[in-house]
């Protein structure tokens, strides 16, 4: 019988967190699952197995946006945009957030290559928003902090530390006045458009050797969470506006639905009907503070646990 996993925001990320009645009966009928490990990467890899451990996201998005993922080891350095403020500087916005064509790559990226490529790094954007260094195979780069924990943030606070760091912090300073001077910005800025006046490295590493996951279907369109089902295997959907019966194991990419009544009525409710009616064999919540529920339809029974008002209860 089918099932169905809903990867969901941190349960603090969701607003109004009132919960319907038939929902928050279920929920508190449901077995909570273990406290799991917190963020994105470690949510992700509950769900694709990967060998060797870990999550190289540069490999992955790079087999997708260019099909030549084996031929090296990679390293994300996207477009940012970076504001100075009294402590410092705050990145604002990277990658898709700076709403990049192939015209912003083509002007942008020879400024570039010579600083890279003298290094041993060569630069590339086979998506305008994914820019890519190709490094040495043997290379070991400092490990970088991913985009989402450093948006809003102090740059300077998630910048490597070390004697590798140092070499990178280099880098990342000769590039941001490479482009701090490049004219296509100050055509940017003069169209309402941030400038591209930084980069961000991060997600290095070689193309895992195997990816599997339980998954028979991923309904969703973010980049890694793609890349991961084409290393699976896994047949990639786009997702509904609300929840749809299907064939087998199917996960459900609800990260950016953050009103707890629209996740509740589009979602939770529809799924937890199709389970009463032996249509779902059970329903995962994963969110991405490391708790989740499993609702199953035995569980109805449990007539005597209190329906859980909030979901962060």
């Amino acid at each position: 019988m089918p099932s169905a996993t809903f990867l969901l925001p941190p349960r603090s990320r969701v607003t109004g967190r009132a919960l319907p009645d038939v929902v928050a009966r279920a929920l508190g009928q449901a077995d909570r699952l273990p406290a799991a490990e917190v963020g994105e990467r470690a949510q992700l890899q509950r769900h694709f197995d990967l060998l060797p451990r870990g999550l190289p996201v540069a490999a992955l998005t790079r087999q997708v946006d260019a099909g030549d993922a084996a031929s090296g080891s990679w390293l994300r350095a996207d477009p940012a945009y970076v504001r100075p403020d009294i402590n410092g500087a705050r990145l604002l916005a990277i990658g898709e957030g700076l709403a990049l064509d192939a015209d912003d790559a083509a002007a942008l990226l020879p400024a570039l290559r010579p600083l890279f490529g003298d290094t041993g790094f060569p630069i590339d954007a086979p998506v305008p928003s994914h820019w890519y260094l190709r490094l040495p195979l043997e290379a070991k780069p400092p490990r970088f902090t991913d985009p989402g924990e450093a948006l809003g943030a102090d740059l300077f606070e998630h910048l490597p530390e070390g004697p590798e760091g140092r070499r990178w912090r280099a880098l990342l300073s000769e590039a941001q006045v490479v482009l701090h001077n490049h004219p296509h910005n100050a055509a940017r800025v003069a169209a309402g458009k941030p400038p591209v006046n930084s980069l961000w490295f991060w997600g290095g590493g070689r193309a895992p050797d195997h990816v599997t996951s339980a998954c028979t279907a991923v309904a969703g369109d973010e980049p890694l969470l793609a890349a991961l089902a084409q290393a699976a295997g896994v047949a990639l959907e786009p997702l509904p506006a609300t929840f749809v019966e299907g064939e087998g194991d199917r996960l459900f990419d609800l990260r950016e639905r953050r009103d707890a009544m629209l996740l509740a009525n589009d979602w939770l409710r529809p799924a937890i009907v199709a389970m009463r009616r032996g249509r779902l064999s059970r329903l995962r919540l994963d969110f991405a503070d490391g708790h989740g529920f499993l609702l199953e339809r035995n569980q109805g029974w449990r007539f005597w646990r209190r329906p859980l008002a909030v979901l962060d209860a």
